[in-house]
Order: structure tokens, then sequence, then C-alpha cells
């Protein structure tokens, strides 16, 4: 016999409870909790014990096999993923309403070639999809089936009947099963879902791209667990009224954690930007003050980004300090070594600063652009157009070392620069190494100051 038993669960971290609670104890939200109807099995001589197939065994007879990824036809979407998309993985891919997450898995259904496709929507019908299959323009993959479904049980018969060799869900967020007495997109049915499909994935081989919801702070939808059940999770950035979307790789079990995609919206669907450095900077038709140029690393990849900065006289009574793409904390502690060691008063100014292109930046090279850009628009006066910064600045204002020099000096090279300030601490080939760049090694700030405006 069953017995039914009920417990409340918050609905944005999955923390259970015996009993309703205003404020969950483990996020500190308010009014998250949900009661939710669990059945279970009660003890007693007909509840069989199932023995495992499964025996411990020694790591060294353990055998790899060694899958072939699948090529998914997009170059950019194959690199984020470590060289393409492993039998058998389950893919998260999170954004905002809007941002480019079903065009996306579209165009990877209508590139994977020969091999089918199954498309479970759960928002949109059959004749939706069509109609953006039609605007995309591209050849379609011939075995592509669309299934409008949001029952787990019939989406799990409809894989044993057609073996795909690709599954997309859109969302994870509509799905339900029968197995729990839940709504659909709480806590529960999202973790129960996920794991089904999982299992299925593993169990037949089947790689398993799922769409999901984010909330309001920005985070995927759903319960944490989610995105440890999961092998990959990708998140979409950029904001609507810029044409270029950042594909951001936040965990993989396959390949590099620290990778970026960018893609830009156009008519015909996203479209691969293979050279970002060349977008995200900005040609301006005569020089301006407050403008520098960073060469940073996100993942493998060098990037040249362009950093700028806005220093005013405070019209409020408390000074200003605002960020875009860069954390606000960071500059707190550069503008403090600006007025410690550079002798700066910057304690009665507005300052604004801003990553240009929408990216959200966090190696710590950007720091030494960063202090070019405020010296700059303090001085009113600007930095070269053919100079670029790669350096970190330590609290006592010294220029620190960064890693993979030798990588940002060729990309500075490669994108026309004529100097490149590091740090003198900074090893790297300068002396054997034919260059049309020049090399410059800073030690403090104060240094960087006299190179750039004596």
């Amino acid at each position: 016999m069953a017995k039914t038993k009920s417990v409340y669960v918050c609905q944005n971290c999955g923390v259970q409870s015996p009993k309703w609670l205003g404020k969950c104890p483990s996020c500190n939200e308010w009014n998250t909790f949900v009661e939710e109807i669990i059945t279970r099995q009660t003890s007693g001589a007909g509840k069989a014990i199932i023995k495992s197939s499964n025996l411990p065994q020694k790591i060294s007879e353990v055998n790899i096999e060694l899958n072939n990824r699948l090529a998914t036809g997009i170059p950019e979407f194959d690199r984020i993923l470590g060289g393409g998309i492993v039998p058998g993985s389950v893919i998260l891919l999170g954004g905002e309403p809007g941002i480019g997450k079903s065009t996306l898995a579209l165009q990877l259904a209508m590139h994977l070639g020969n091999e089918s496709v199954l498309y479970v929507s759960g928002e949109e019908s059959a004749g939706q999809i069509k109609l953006r299959a039609e605007r995309l323009s591209t050849t379609g993959n011939e075995p592509f089936y669309i299934l409008c479904e949001t029952n787990l049980q019939n989406i799990l018969s409809s894989m044993e009947e057609m073996q795909p060799g690709f599954l997309i869900v859109d969302s994870i967020q509509t799905l339900y099963t029968e197995n729990i007495e839940s709504t659909q997109g709480s806590v529960a049915q999202i973790r129960e879902c996920a794991n089904a499909l999982l299992r299925q994935a593993k169990k037949t081989g089947v790689p398993v791209l799922l769409i999901g919801h984010i909330n309001k702070e920005g985070a995927i939808a759903g319960p944490k667990v989610l995105e440890h059940i999961v092998d990959v999770v990708l998140q979409f950035e950029g904001e609507h009224a810029n044409l270029y979307r950042i594909l951001r790789s936040l965990k993989n079990r396959f390949g590099s954690t620290a990778e970026i995609a960018i893609f830009e919206m156009q008519s015909k669907g996203l479209i691969e930007v293979t050279n970002p450095s060349d977008i995200l900077l900005d040609h301006h038709d005569e020089p301006v003050s407050g403008v520098a140029r960073a060469a940073m690393i996100e993942g493998i990849r060098p990037l040249l980004i362009e950093t700028q900065a806005l220093v005013s006289t405070a019209t409020y009574g408390t000074p200003q300090r605002s960020t875009t793409g860069f954390d606000v904390r960071r500059l707190h502690m550069l503008l403090a070594v600006l007025e410690k060691k550079a002798g700066f008063r910057l304690a009665a100014k507005d300052v604004f600063l801003n990553i240009a292109g929408g990216l959200k930046v966090t190696d710590t090279a950007t720091d030494l652009a960063v202090i070019s850009a405020v010296l700059s628009s303090t001085n009113d006066t600007p930095v070269p157009f053919l100079d670029c910064f790669a350096g970190e600045v330590g609290l006592s204002g010294e220029i620190r070392s960064v890693s993979r020099i030798e990588q940002r000096i060729a990309e500075a090279e490669r994108m026309g620069f004529k100097r490149i300030f590091i740090s003198r601490f900074n090893r790297f080939s300068g002396s054997t190494r034919k260059s049309a760049i020049e090399v410059i090694q800073v030690t403090k700030v104060e240094h960087l100051y006299k190179y750039l405006f004596s």
C-alpha cells in the first residue's frame, strides 16, 4: 500500500521542510515554500530487494570508450564545448527571454547533417517552429522531427520508438512527470524530469540539449541541483538593443569552463563572429579622452577590448562610482591606488567606467587599461589609439605580471597596434622574436603616467 505525505519545498533553492516557513533558512528568500505531495511505498513483505548488476572493479580494469564527438556544423559552438557534443552528454542552455536560445537550438538541429533530431517543444506549436525555420533560410536537416509535448513519459516513449541521434527540449521548465503530484515548473518536477532525461541519455548515448529559463537575478531558474545534474552549462549574455550575443561556458565536464563564443543576431539567425577583437574595438574618427584598449584572455582566446572612463566633478554631495561590465569594488581599489601612489585627487569626482561591447570582464590584466582610461579622462588628454595595455595593478602601485603575455602581444600586433604596455616582471622572448610592435615594460603607476602624458 502507498501512503501520502506532503512536504514544503523552497522554489528557489529546493530545501524541504515538514511545515510551511515564511523565510527559507537556506537562501533567505521570503514566501518561496510550496506544498508538494509525495507518495511513498510502505515497507512490507511485498517489497522486493533488487540486486544491482554493477560490481566494484579496479580502476586499472576500467575500459575507456573513446567516443567521437558530434560536430554541430557551427564551429564556434563546437569550440566552446571542447570540440563538439559528447555522446550521452546533457547540455543546459540558459538566458533571458528573446536572447536567442530557441534560435540557436533550431540552427543546431538544422546543421547536424544526417543525424536524426527530435525537437521537443513545450512552449510553441509546430507551425511556429516551421515559420522560424523558414526565416532562418538554412538548408534543413532532413531527419528533423518536431514533437509538441510536455509529458515526460510520452517524450521518453517517442525517444525509444524513433531512436534519434540528438534530443532538444524547449524548455525543461515546461515538462512534468505523472510520478510527482506537483505543478509544472516546480522544484520537484524540474529535478525529476532532468534526472530522467539524464538516465536516458547515459543509457542510450543520445546527447540532450535542455533550454532553461532564468530568474530575475540572471541565474538559471529552478533548483541549483539542476546545474549539478547536467554535464555542460551554457549561458547567453547580451542586451536586446545590442546585436551581439555572448555564449559563456559556466560548466563543462569535457572541456574548458572559461570559454566564450560571440554571435551576431541577424534576420537569418545567429551568425558566428570569428574575429571578436575587431567588433569590440570601436574606430573613432578623432582621438577622444577616457578611452584605452586592453589585451585580455577569455578561456584560451586573446581579445582586444575597449575600456571607457568618464571623470567629472561631483554634481551632488556624494561622488558616484558606476561600472558596466567591470567589478565596481575593483574600481574602488584602483582609484585608491591612484590617489595614494600617483597623487590624483579623485575623492570629489564622479567616475563612470564602461566595457564596450557588453562584455563582462574578470581578467585582472585589464587593470592597466582602466587606470590609463581614468587618467586620460582626468587630464582630458587622449591615449594614443595604437597603444594597448596588459597588466595587473597591485595595492602598492606596482604593475604585476600576467599570464600568457606572448598571446596578448601577438593579438595586439595582429590588430595593428604599435605599442603595448606590460609589467617589467613579465618574461617573454622579446629579444629573439621579430615583432612590429614595441613592448614597453613599466613597474609603477607613476611611470605609466610619464610614458603616456609627459
